[in-house]
C-alpha cells in the first residue's frame, strides 16, 4: 500500500490538542507524522486545502441488522454508510437475529466486517440470553470473542438483581455495560413523548420519567458495584442532571446522546407530516422518543459541557414497510450514520456548539468513554502510531438530505429535505480511501 499525504487542511485532533493547518502522513496503516510541509516523494497526495481533517469518527451505538434482518441493512451496507458519514469505527449492537449472545454470532459479524474492509467493527455482546432479561448471557465468553461492551439495547434490564449481577461481571471483565434506560412499566405502550403534541395527535405518550427512573436505578447499582455504567441515548434534562451529579460523586459513568435528540423535538412527529398531508411522520418515531425543546437544549448543553461524553448515532435502519403504517405499529429508529456530521455542523452554524467540541465528541470522546485504546492503540487520534483513520470534510458546505442517495439500506429519516451543514469529502480507513464524495445533480 502506498503512503498517503493529506496536505493543506485544518487538522482538528482533540486527543492531541491540535488545531492547526498542518499535513498528515499515513504509511503502513498508521499515522507516520503530523506537521507543516511534510514530504514523501513516494506518497499519493490528498489535497485538503480549505477543508477540515480529523480522526475517523467513532460510533458507540450502531445497528447493523445482520444476521437476520438483511432487508433492513447488511454489515456491508452499514459500513458503506459509516464511511460516507466519516465513521471509521462502529460498535455493533447485539439485537440481531439471532442476537449476539453467543460468540458464534460475534465471529460472524467480525468476519463480514473484515470482508467489507470499509470500517472497523467492535462488537457489543448481549447482557442477557436472547435479550429477554431473564438470565445472563455468558459474558466472559463474549468478552473473549472480542466484545468491547455489553448491552440489551432496545430492551431495559428491568430485573434489578440481574442488572446488579451483570454490572459485577462487567466490572470483573473490565468492560462497560450500556443500558437502554426506559422503565417499560412507565412507558406502557407510549410511542412518542408524553406532552401537548402527543395529546394533539391522539398518540399514547411515553413520559420522560420512564428514562429518569431507569437512570436513577442504574446509577444506584453502579455505585453499589463500582462498575462502569454507560447510559445510552440520553434524552431528558433530568437524566442529564442525574449523570452530572453521579460524575461529581466519582462514579464510573459515561453517557452518549444522539444527533437527533440534540437537533429535533417532538414537533418533528407532525412537522413533515403536515406538509405531506398526513397526521404524523413515522420516520420521527424513535426510542427513546424525541422530547421537548427544554430537553433538547439540556442534552445539547450537557454534551457541550462534557457531562455527556460523546455523540452516538443509534443508527437504526428500517425497510420502508416498517414505517409505512400506523404510528403505533411503526418500527422505532432513525438511519443516522450519514447525517450525523451534518446535524452537528448545523448546530455549529447556529452557534450552539463549536467545531472543535463537535469533533471531540465524535473522536476522542467515544474513545475515552470506553477506553477503546486498550483494544486499538491510538484510536480516536492522529498521533504518530495511531491507526491511519481520518476524515476530510467541508465544515461550511451546506447540503440537502436526500434519503434515496443513502448508502444505507435504511432510508428512514425525519431529516429528508432539510439543509444540513458539513459535508464529508473523503474517508480513509487503514490508510486506504474508502469513501470519496461525488457531486450529484
Amino acid at each position: 500500500m502506498r503512503a498517503l499525504l493529506v496536505r493543506g487542511g485544518r487538522v482538528i485532533d482533540p486527543a492531541s490538542a491540535v488545531d492547526a493547518r498542518v499535513d498528515v502522513l499515513l504509511r503502513d496503516g498508521t499515522v507516520a507524522a503530523v506537521g507543516p510541509a511534510l514530504a514523501d516523494p513516494g506518497a499519493d497526495v490528498l489535497d485538503a486545502t480549505g477543508a477540515v481533517v480529523a480522526p475517523g469518527f467513532i460510533d458507540l451505538h450502531t445497528h447493523l441488522r445482520e444476521p437476520g434482518d438483511e432487508h433492513k441493512e447488511t454489515v456491508a451496507s452499514g459500513l458503506a454508510a459509516a464511511a460516507a458519514g466519516g465513521f471509521t469505527t462502529v460498535c455493533a449492537m447485539p439485537n440481531t437475529r439471532p442476537p449476539a449472545d453467543d460468540p458464534a454470532v460475534v465471529r460472524t459479524v467480525l468476519e463480514l466486517a473484515s470482508a467489507s474492509g470499509l470500517a472497523r467493527v467492535l462488537p457489543i455482546g448481549a447482557v442477557t440470553r436472547d435479550r429477554a432479561g431473564r438470565a445472563l448471557a455468558d459474558l466472559a465468553e463474549l468478552a473473549a470473542a472480542g466484545c468491547v461492551a455489553f448491552s440489551d439495547d432496545g430492551a431495559y434490564v428491568a430485573d434489578a438483581a440481574l442488572m446488579r449481577s451483570a454490572l459485577e461481571w462487567a466490572r470483573a471483565l473490565g468492560v462497560p455495560l450500556s443500558d437502554h434506560c426506559e422503565d417499560p412499566a412507565l412507558v406502557r405502550g407510549g410511542t412518542m413523548n408524553e406532552g401537548p403534541v402527543s395529546a394533539r395527535l391522539g398518540l399514547p405518550g411515553a413520559p420522560g420519567a420512564a428514562e429518569v427512573a431507569a437512570v436513577a436505578r442504574d446509577l444506584a447499582l453502579a455505585a453499589l458495584t463500582d462498575a462502569h455504567l454507560h447510559i445510552a441515548h440520553v434524552s431528558t434534562a433530568a437524566a442529564c442532571d442525574l449523570i452530572a451529579t453521579a460524575k461529581a460523586r466519582g462514579l464510573h459513568v459515561t453517557a452518549e446522546v444522539t444527533p437527533h435528540h440534540c437537533f429535533l423535538t417532538e414537533r418533528a412527529v407532525m412537522e413533515r407530516a403536515d406538509v405531506e398531508g398526513l397526521a404524523y411522520d413515522t420516520d420521527a418515531r424513535v426510542n427513546p422518543p424525541l422530547r421537548s425543546e427544554s430537553d433538547r437544549r439540556a442534552c445539547l448543553e450537557a454534551l457541550r459541557a462534557g457531562v455527556i461524553d460523546c455523540v452516538a448515532t443509534d443508527h437504526a435502519p428500517h425497510a420502508r414497510t416498517d414505517k409505512w403504517c400506523e404510528f403505533d405499529r411503526a418500527a422505532p429508529g432513525i438511519s443516522g450514520l450519514e447525517t450525523a456530521l451534518g446535524v452537528l455542523g448545523a448546530l455549529v452554524a447556529q452557534g450552539a456548539l463549536d467545531l472543535p467540541t463537535a469533533v471531540a465528541r465524535l473522536t476522542a470522546g467515544p474513545a475515552r468513554a470506553w477506553d477503546l485504546g486498550r483494544r486499538v492503540p491510538g484510536i480516536g487520534s492522529l498521533r504518530p502510531g495511531a491507526p491511519a483513520d481520518l476524515v476530510v470534510f467541508d465544515a461550511a458546505r451546506e447540503w440537502m438530505v436526500h434519503p434515496a442517495r443513502f448508502r444505507s439500506r435504511g432510508r428512514n429519516t425525519p431529516l429528508a429535505g432539510r439543509a444540513l451543514r458539513g459535508l464529508v469529502l473523503t474517508t480513509v480507513h487503514g490508510g486506504r480511501v474508502v469513501y470519496r464524495h461525488e457531486e450529484q445533480g
